[in-house]
């Protein structure tokens, strides 16, 4: 007789000035997920909770389904609402969270972590329009702007907004693979992976009217992976200067071409790696790593494991 699939229970906590999309998030994510989560939104008091838009939010439950969570999502707050010090019962919430329970931070939500001490000694983002801020507040935890989300472990934390859905799908990648990922992705009509980081979002100047983009030699070179693409051949395809196009990619993407690239080749051989019995090398071969060397050094300096070690989480999450 088969057994059941555990069921995660994330417990999402809604604060005083709660930004009502990010809040519905979890819910929505997990939510599509094949019935392998279970949401649940508390305050820190079982109130409702006043949001920042024009309306309150009603929560089911108190502080104390917290202690029962395997994974806790902190949605944000209006900034004007940050502070250094957490209020009492906002500190006393958080103190149920179990050891071994995974924490999730959305926008500013990483300051609530971060006034906890959740985040000492650890790398996190935040919204790019408040990294100034936050180094200010807090300048021994170190911050990168530029990424969508920051997996360190336990503790993740994702910029404004959308990058909720990033840290979301991530999370159900992790948990049980690219294809249920992509499946809730679809069912979502939000993209399974977004290219780049938060710079791509920052304020830029308005560029030139008639401006060429790189979007379609982006797509270009997705079905080329497995070649070995210079800067000169996405140069060329894009009709563009090498310089011209170092600098409208970076505007656009939020990462230089090399490195997008990189990410790219190790995304789809992520892939192959979950869904195929293809050997290391005939993977390298196929994203454009020149060897198996080659990508094993890449995989292991983007999340810390080799091909091999990789394919066993994943073939275990399958079984």
């Amino acid at each position: 007789m088969q057994q059941m699939e555990r069921v995660e229970r994330v417990v999402v906590l809604a604060l005083d000035g709660v930004y009502p999309f990010e809040l519905g998030i979890p819910s929505r994510i997990f939510g599509a997920a094949d019935g392998r989560y279970e949401v649940l939104t508390c305050s820190v008091d079982g109130r409702p909770v006043p949001s920042n838009a024009d309306f309150t939010i009603g929560v089911e439950h108190g502080p104390e389904v917290l202690a029962t969570a395997d994974t806790v999502v902190i949605a944000p707050i209006s900034p004007s609402r940050v502070t250094a010090d957490l209020p009492d019962a906002v500190a006393a919430a958080l103190a149920r969270i179990r050891p071994d329970a995974r924490i999730v931070s959305i926008c500013t939500g990483a300051f609530i972590l971060a006034a906890a001490g959740l985040l000492e000694g650890r790398k996190a983002t935040t919204h790019w329009q408040l990294a100034d801020r936050f180094r200010r507040m807090y300048p021994h935890i170190a911050l990168d702007p530029d990424v969508l989300f920051v997996d360190d472990g336990r503790i993740l934390t994702s910029a404004g907004a959308a990058s909720g859905v990033d840290v979301c799908l991530h999370l159900v990648r992790k948990d049980h693979g690219s294809d249920l990922a992509n499946t809730v992705a679809r069912r979502c009509v939000v993209p399974p992976f977004r290219d780049g980081g938060q710079a791509q979002y920052i304020e830029q100047p308005v560029p030139e009217q008639g401006a060429a983009s790189t979007a379609a030699t982006r797509a270009w070179a997705l079905e080329h992976l497995g070649e070995p693409l210079t800067l000169g051949d996405l140069a060329g395809h894009a009709r563009m200067s090498l310089r011209t196009f170092a600098r409208r990619f970076n505007d656009e993407v939020g990462l230089s071409p090399g490195r997008w690239l990189i990410q790219q080749r190790i995304a789809r051989a992520r892939h192959l790696l979950e869904s195929s019995d293809l050997s290391v090398d005939r993977i390298a071969g196929q994203v454009g790593f020149a060897t198996g060397a080659s990508l094993r050094q890449h995989l292991h300096a983007a999340i810390g494991v080799s091909p091999q070690a990789y394919r066993r989480t994943f073939q275990a999450v399958a079984r």
